[in-house]
This record gives structure tokens, sequence and C-alpha cells, in this order.
């Protein structure tokens, strides 16, 4: 992705806080909360619930990053925001609506958020309650060391974009319709709401990478790069690495296939019109 010398955003802060981390055990449970948080569900859900009943886990080695990495990775991602926000003012005027812009906050080791206490562990995430991304971008060796994404910079992008998608829910109304419907639902039922939200943001992230190829901001191989990133964090995936074998009626995010077509949907036809993907799996949000 050409980012270099292009403007970042001013919704940008850093910091860590002092309070008590999330803790985490286990790589397989590991991967399983990652993937969760990384990409959607309810943040202050998961983050009360590890709080409850993880233990704190040790940072290997081979997921550190030098401060060199973490400062061009942090600046990247700067410039991504920023053209997320340009890309949904755009979107947004075309339906007569205002689009308020996230926050993106980097941290290292632990945070506190207007969800709860997290550390790196949880990976990125959004918390609608102070409409701020979270991120400590360390992930990103997660992603490919441990999920088997292929790696590169859009990757990177693709999870911005997706959390970003999360607010755009936020902004619709759609977000806190979905998770107050959740309360009243088995689990089962409820995973279903879930499953459509994630793709919906995946759907968002591929508008998102439309306008961004037609700014001339793609490089060969950044599309690729995303694909990737979807299908590596798909629950079958996911799934079969932690567990061995596939639930489907555990899934809270959707198949790597189905990710993936969510965000070729949205890089496709690149409007709201084609992003009910409630709609498409039967489930109501009005």
């Amino acid at each position: 992705m050409k980012w270099q010398g292009r403007e970042g955003s001013s919704n940008v802060g850093r910091g860590s806080s002092g309070g008590g981390p999330v803790k985490i055990g286990g790589v397989g449970l590991l991967l399983l909360v990652i993937v969760y948080s990384l990409f959607g569900g309810n943040p202050r859900d998961i983050i009360n619930e590890q709080n409850r009943t993880q233990q704190e886990q040790q940072v290997n080695n081979s997921e550190k990053a030098s401060s060199k990495e973490v400062e061009e990775a942090e600046k990247m991602l700067s410039v991504v925001l920023k053209d997320t926000e340009d890309v949904w003012h755009e979107k947004f005027s075309e339906i007569n609506k205002t689009y308020e812009e996230p926050k993106l906050h980097f941290f290292e080791g632990a945070v506190s958020t207007g969800c709860g206490n997290a550390d790196k562990n949880v990976g990125p995430f959004y918390c609608s309650l102070d409409q701020t991304i979270y991120m400590d971008v360390t992930f990103y060796n997660m992603l490919t060391q441990k999920l088997g994404a292929d790696g590169g910079d859009y990757a990177m992008a693709y999870v911005l974009a997706h959390e970003v998608g999360h607010h755009v829910q936020k902004e619709l109304g759609i977000l806190d319709r979905v998770h107050n419907i959740q309360r009243r639902l088995n689990e089962k039922d409820a995973n279903k709401y879930s499953v459509a939200l994630e793709t919906q943001a995946d759907y968002f992230a591929g508008v998102f990478s439309y306008y961004i190829k037609e700014k001339g901001y793609l490089e060969e191989g950044d599309i690729e790069e995303a694909i990737s990133a979807v299908q590596s964090v798909g629950d079958d995936h996911i799934q079969k690495m932690g567990q061995g074998y596939v639930q489907p009626e555990k899934f809270t995010h959707g198949s790597s296939e189905l990710r993936n077509e969510w965000f070729q949907r949205g890089f496709k036809y690149h409007d709201f019109e084609h992003a009910d993907s409630f709609g498409e799996m039967g489930l109501r949000i009005q």
C-alpha cells in the first residue's frame, strides 16, 4: 500500500494504562479469544469474561517487535485511518447522514478502555462505548505466525478497516440494535447475529478497499494480502487450529469462505444497498 508521505489522522492517541490487564491462558483458547475480539463481538462481554476466568500468559519472544517496526506500523495505520475517514464521510453524505469519526488508540502491554481493562493478548478491538479502536500493533505477528495469514501492510490495513466497519455499524444504529437483540436470545441464536455483524464489517472493509484502489493507493498483491487475512480469521480455520475439528453451530464470525465472500462483495458493489448481511441470513434487526 502506498502510504509514505501521506497525511495521517488527527484522531490517533497513544499510551498504556496502569490498570490491571485482561488475563489469558492456553494457546487454543488464546486463538479463539483473539479472533473474537479482533473482529468485533461485544468487547465488554469478552473482557469481563476473561477477567473472571483466565490466567495471565507470558508474551512469546517471537511476537515482540522492535520500536522502529512499531513506529512504522503506527504511522501506516494512522494514514489508513485518515483514508477511512475520507471514504466514510463521502459514503455517509450520499445517504444524507453525518459521519462522526472514531478514535484510534495505540498501546503496549495494557490499556484502560470504556469497555474495561485489556492487555495486548485481546488483540485489536472496537469499543462502542467510547467509540475508539484499540490496537497493540504487535498483533501483526500473531496474525501471520499463529493464524497463517500471508502478511503485508494491507493485511494490517484490512484489520483496521474492519474495526472501522464496526464503527460504521455504530453510526448507522445497527450495532446497538443487534447487541440489544442478542441479550434476549440463547447462545446459538445470538451467534447468528454475531456472524452477520462480522461479515457486514468485512463488507465495509471491502467498500473501503475499493475506494483506496480508485485513489491509486493499492499496490500489486494488496487485495490478496487482505483476502489472506480474511480467510485466516474464519471460524472454521480457527477451530481447526485450536481443537482439530469444526463446529459450525459455534461460529461467531463466519467461515473463511463466507467472510471472504462478503469482503469481495463490498469491493464489488461499494454501496450500502448490498450490505444487508442480516437479511441474507434471515435475521431481523428492526
